[in-house]
């Protein structure tokens, strides 16, 4: 924020939950009118429709944060921002069962696929701080498309490790980690679930079954790589499984079933259904959603 003096930030009523104000901003109020952060109160859709006009102003660039299972409320006016092609950028927190015990009605199991079937819509979901900073760049210099930024509410790891001077997120997908040996097995994953996939991996390369891993942060700009760079990380061969905590219909049976993939030798791990009140350990552990399920899969579908 302090690099883009034109940024405008906010949340409908969770700021502290969403970690949307850095100390930069000042409060936008009556007696403020230089404020940049602005409490919008519970109108997740008049937040989006004021972000939506604040782009269309001009000199602008408006940031909004709620829980991503009120991606509901506020769907019209993001809706909008695709449709007249204006970069808003939308901060969703609490993205999976992952909250814990404020149970199904926070919980998005179908929200991811909702965002993802929007044309002219970039939905990250990003696997760690790295990957975030990524999207967060990618969102900022956007010129015509608007960005949902998916996180989560646990801490997660830092999983990239290697500096790299290109922006890895900005190809969509790609191979964080390789397989030792043959290639027998592609896991797929976004978000906190990339975590659950390498250390899946780690229990398959020592039952001797080499495994790839790709993290997915942005599937629509995965889809506008060419193909000579889809095939490098999806070839064909290897059995595939995807995994993130929802819906399999979120746009995976794109990279499952096409991309030279086969149904036989394709596994999804993540939800079916609504998720349930309970710490999030125990929901990931009671809803399969774990390396060793994530394994168990794969050694299913190789046989």
């Amino acid at each position: 924020n302090p690099i883009m003096p034109e940024n405008i930030g906010g949340s409908a009523d969770l700021t502290g939950s969403n970690n949307t104000l850095t100390a930069d901003l000042g409060i936008f109020d009556p007696k403020n009118r230089k404020g940049r952060y602005v409490h919008y109160g519970i109108r997740e859709h008049g937040m989006s429709a004021i972000m939506n006009g604040l782009v269309l102003h001009g000199g602008i660039r408006p940031y909004g944060g709620t829980f991503m299972a009120f991606v509901d409320y506020a769907r019209g006016a993001m809706r909008l921002s695709s449709l007249m092609g204006i970069p808003v950028t939308y901060v969703m927190t609490h993205d999976s069962i992952g909250l814990g015990e404020d149970g199904p009605t926070h919980q998005p199991v179908e929200h991811l696929s909702i965002c993802r079937a929007t044309p002219n819509s970039y939905t990250f979901r990003p696997c760690d701080t790295v990957e975030t900073a990524e999207a967060w760049e990618i969102a900022l210099t956007s010129e015509n498309t608007p960005s949902v930024l998916a996180l989560s509410r646990q801490g997660l790891p830092t999983l990239r490790t290697e500096h790299k001077n290109s922006n890895l997120t900005s190809k969509g997908a790609y191979v964080l980690a390789e397989a030792e040996g043959k290639r027998q097995a592609i896991l797929m994953a976004t978000g906190s679930e990339v975590e659950i996939a390498m250390k899946a991996r780690d229990i398959l390369q020592e039952a001797g079954i080499g495994t790839r891993v790709v993290s997915m942060p942005c599937m629509e700009l995965f889809a506008q790589q060419d193909n000579a760079y889809r095939r490098k990380v999806l070839p064909p061969g290897p059995v595939r499984v995807a995994v993130e905590a929802a819906l399999r219909d979120g746009g995976w049976d794109q990279w499952l079933l096409g991309e030279r993939g086969q149904e036989k030798k394709a596994g999804f791990v993540g939800m079916t259904g609504f998720g349930a009140s309970a710490p999030a350990p125990t929901l990931y552990e009671e809803f399969g959603i774990t390396p060793e399920g994530v394994a168990e899969k794969v050694r299913e579908l190789i046989g």
